[in-house]
């Protein structure tokens, strides 16, 4: 990896695009290095996961909206949607709107934190639906997904986009571009034009994850992936883009990010060097449980926690509960986000996946984790549930802080630890630094527990045949020939797909 200081020019200070991050992010991405062969099959594994999750969410209100919005734009040759049959196609920036809406709405893919946040499993739909669209092969796939995760993960290593406010889908719009430029194979100047219109176009504020939040937390990335896909569509045809969009006069770092405050300040952002593979998907992890995912190591913690304090009285026993962790989880799912609607029962589900001490409570309490069940009216409303909920609360740990920042793998950290105070003046203290499925984990997932994780999520929902079909052309990708990548679609029965038949402009 060569590490690349990004800082803010003076207009009059010329700065030579090669010296861009725009175009050493495009330079990277035109590469023609070879992909990898356990990247590759963590790219099928994220490719079954994100399936499953929208499968699971597919007949939600924000989805069926998405989807029929998408299928307003129908296009011969196009791109497939998320539950509808294979031969019904829809533009690729529709597409891309529709499924990533889908992957997102449930929170429950892949995830990337360092110094910013992501789900970098976002890249795939819009990559995927210009694939499709374009009649590409499933190695071109892999080739264009490789690059997404890799630009979206090394941005995300370096650029802290949430300390000034700035939503985290304006990493992934430049990453998604920078995907699907590897995809067609064009050359590095088009792919840095479309990386600056991608982050000139995506750079929206953090309201969309804090206080009351609502469906634009699913959509947001959705858009972004639309926003990538239409950027590469206007800068092949020979347009061009604000520059240079990080290091300008009035760019993104200038007046959005660190340069705002301090006129000297600068990034290190990592990016693979000229014939070096792209291994950033190798670096993210997924998720076993619906919630944001500095909670999922504190629900498997919850749960080991549940039958010794079950043997100390029960629920009633418990006088408070303090949560040690990183300053993020404090600050965006914690108390320290100063959110009423994180302690209120009447919250949507989007603000109860992000609120730890809802989770926790019913973690504790239920001793597994569902997602729909864990989040419905009825359950948050339980009062002796939001008795217990109200007696959480969470901490800022500068230990937990710094292996939640650590670059040793073995150091880095996404949990904390539970401190519970009984009513008798007795504790119970334990704490888990990364959820069972990480790959350090206790359970780290495999092939296995992605499909295992799409047959819950499915079930009842898809036929088995279309399920074992599905599955059987994910582990086939590579082998996918050009036109064929429609298989990398899951198709519901009829009877199975609700539709939102609201009178609307599309």
């Amino acid at each position: 990896m060569i590490n690349h200081t990004v800082r803010v020019y003076p207009s009059k200070q010329h700065l030579p695009r090669e010296q861009q991050l725009a175009w050493k992010i495009a330079a990277v991405a035109a590469d023609k290095v070879a992909v990898e062969k356990d990247v590759e099959a963590m790219i099928v594994n994220r490719i079954i996961d994100n399936a499953s999750v929208a499968i699971a969410a597919i007949n939600r209100q924000p989805v069926m909206s998405a989807r029929a919005m998408a299928m307003g734009h129908p296009r011969k040759g196009g791109a497939t949607v998320f539950g509808l049959p294979a031969g019904k196609r829809v533009s690729p920036e529709w597409a891309a709107w529709a499924n990533g809406t889908a992957v997102r709405e449930l929170d429950m893919h892949d995830t990337f934190l360092a110094a910013d946040y992501s789900h970098p499993g976002d890249n795939i739909p819009p990559i995927l639906a210009v694939a499709q669209t374009l009649g590409k092969s499933g190695k071109d796939l892999i080739r264009g997904l490789a690059t997404g995760y890799e630009i979206h993960v090394d941005l995300v290593r370096a650029i802290c986009l949430h300390k000034h406010k700035i939503d985290h889908i304006a990493h992934l719009c430049p990453a998604a571009a920078a995907g699907i430029g590897t995809l067609l194979g064009l050359k590095t100047e088009i792919i840095y034009q479309a990386v600056q219109q991608a982050l000139h176009v995506s750079c929206t504020t953090r309201q969309s994850r804090k206080g009351e939040i609502s469906s634009w937390k699913a959509y947001a990335p959705a858009h972004a992936g639309k926003l990538a896909v239409e950027a590469v569509d206007r800068c092949m045809r020979g347009e061009g883009a604000p520059s240079p969009i990080y290091e300008g006069e009035d760019s993104v770092i200038a007046w959005m990010l660190a340069g705002r405050d301090d006129k000297n300040a600068s990034y290190t952002v990592p990016l693979p060097g000229k014939g070096e593979p792209k291994r950033a998907i190798l670096d993210s992890y997924t998720k076993e449980h619906s919630a944001e995912y500095q909670s999922q190591a504190l629900i498997d913690l919850a749960f080991k926690l549940r039958p010794l304090v079950l043997q100390r009285g029960g629920f009633e026993a418990i006088k408070s509960i303090v949560i040690h962790t990183s300053h993020h989880t404090h600050y965006v799912i914690g108390t320290g986000a100063n959110d009423p609607q994180k302690m209120d029962p009447k919250a949507s589900r989007e603000t109860l996946d992000h609120s730890i001490m809802y989770i926790f409570a019913v973690a504790l309490q239920d001793g597994r984790w569902h997602h729909v069940d864990s989040y419905t009216p009825r359950r948050a409303g339980r009062p002796d549930t939001v008795k217990l909920w109200q007696k959480i609360s969470t901490i800022e740990d500068p230990e937990w802080t710094r292996r939640y920042h650590s670059e040793d793998p073995n150091q880095k950290a996404f949990g904390g630890r539970v401190v519970i105070k009984f009513n008798d003046g007795s504790t119970l203290v334990d704490e888990l630094a990364v959820a069972n499925a990480h790959s350090l984990g206790a359970k780290p997932f495999a092939r296995a527990d992605y499909i295992r994780k799409f047959d819950i999520l499915t079930e009842g929902v898809v036929t088995r045949a279309e399920r074992n079909r599905f599955i059987e052309a994910c582990e086939n990708v590579g082998r996918l020939k050009a036109g064929e990548l429609g298989a990398l679609n899951v198709a519901l029965p009829a009877a199975k797909l609700k539709a939102n038949k609201a009178k609307a402009i599309f």
